[in-house]
Formats: structure tokens, C-alpha cells, sequence
């Protein structure tokens, strides 16, 4: 792949879309662009790690592994979302894993101390980021209220509302999204069982909300979606 191309990839991010020609070249990004292979693990049981990391192309699951070997999905990240030490803390992420998920995936990595250069240099780009982490922070808040408070058709329904929020258009009020999840990461997801899921579809199918195959999942009726996602 070409620099050229390298860089058209990285600057449809909308947060390193803001870089200019020389933040590029000071801080090296197409050095810091990474390929992951499908199921490819990007980290795993991360411990002092150093790095963030931002997702170009492709999805990643995060998740944690618990002291029985069992897998735990916390999230799985878009084209866009930031991952890693979002904190800039040099925090402790023992036990968390990051893996390409579905497809091959493309990513642009910093280590914490170049990137704190580049905010030092460029501090607007410290309101944007900070905005970016409080959406994804705000994100995993609700998705934890979803699973306190609400009942499995509820945060069922929530779910697909917050993977939609990528892709709505303003002006429209149906819409179509890769369909690259499991039965079985949704029901990890929102704390249901797969069963329970997939019954779930086949009534939203049938209340008019959505459908799912295995290429696509078509909203419908969005405001109807959020309504009954109760959304506010």
C-alpha cells in the first residue's frame, strides 16, 4: 500500500481527519498504521500498556477473560471509536484483550507519550478527544443502566439503537447496516441467552422494528426503534 493511500485511509477518522500534512509527518502515523488479520489478537491481558489506538477500517472486540477461561465481551468498536489507554494513564488493563473481529481490520496506534505531544502541540485537538471518550464512556454507562433496569426486550431493542448511531442519517427514518454480529455476542452484550435473542428478532421482524440476516440488518422504522428502545 502506497503513503498515499495509507493516508486517505487514516484521515477518514473524524478525530486524525483534523491532523494537518505536518502533525502527519511528525508523528510518523503511516509508521504507526496497523493491519490486524480477521480474529487476530491486537493485545491480550494487557498489562502496562503504553499504547491507543484508533480504528480505522474493519471492527474490534474488547473483552476480558474471567477466572474460569470464559470470555466476557465489554464492547465490540467501529470505524472511529478509540481503544486502549483512552485514560492516558498508563493504567493497569490486566486481563483485557483487544481482537480484530469478523474482517481484517486497520488501526492507527500511538504510544501515550507521542500522543501527549501531540495534544501539547495542537491543544484543540484535546476538546475533540476528550468529547470522543466521553461519548464511548456515556455509551458503556447506559449499556450498564440497560442491563440493571430494563427488561431483555428492552435492551435488546437499546442495542441495536446504539450500533445504529454510526451509520442514521438525520433525513431518514429506515436504514442498513453490515450485520456482523452473532446471536451470541448480542445476548453477551445485553445479558440475555441466544435463545432469547433470536426470538427477539423474529418478533421485532414481525412488529415491523428491524431485520437481520446474515449480511444486513435493516432498521425499518427508526423513530418507532427508539421509541420503543426508550430512548429519550
Amino acid at each position: 500500500m502506497s503513503i498515499d493511500d495509507t493516508l486517505l485511509i487514516i484521515r477518514k477518522n473524524d478525530f486524525l481527519a483534523q491532523l494537518s500534512d505536518d502533525d502527519y509527518l511528525d508523528l510518523n502515523i503511516c509508521h504507526n498504521f496497523i493491519i490486524a488479520d480477521r480474529s487476530a489478537y491486537i493485545y491480550f491481558d494487557a498489562q502496562c500498556h503504553n499504547k491507543l489506538y484508533f480504528v480505522k477500517e474493519g471492527y474490534v472486540k474488547i473483552g476480558n477473560i474471567d477466572d474460569e477461561g470464559n470470555e466476557i465481551i465489554k464492547d465490540i468498536l467501529q470505524p472511529g471509536d478509540v481503544f486502549g489507554q483512552i485514560t492516558l494513564e498508563r493504567n493497569n488493563m490486566r486481563g483485557e484483550f483487544a481482537q480484530a473481529y469478523k474482517v481484517d481490520t486497520v488501526l492507527c496506534a500511538f504510544t501515550i507519550s507521542d500522543f501527549e505531544k501531540l495534544l501539547m502541540r495542537r491543544p484543540d485537538l484535546g476538546i475533540v478527544f476528550s468529547k470522543k471518550v466521553g461519548q464511548q464512556l456515556r455509551r458503556i454507562d447506559h449499556r450498564l443502566i440497560n442491563l440493571l433496569q430494563r427488561d431483555a426486550r428492552t435492551r435488546i431493542l437499546y442495542f441495536f439503537w446504539t450500533i445504529l448511531q454510526h451509520k442514521l442519517s438525520n433525513e431518514s427514518n429506515s436504514c442498513r447496516i453490515e450485520n456482523y454480529f452473532t446471536h451470541e455476542d448480542i445476548a453477551r452484550l445485553t445479558g440475555t441467552s441466544r435463545q432469547t435473542v433470536t426470538t427477539m428478532i423474529n418478533q421485532f421482524a414481525q412488529d415491523g422494528l428491524l431485520e437481520v440476516d446474515r449480511k444486513y440488518i435493516s432498521f425499518t422504522d427508526v423513530k418507532l426503534l427508539q421509541r420503543e428502545a426508550h430512548v429519550g
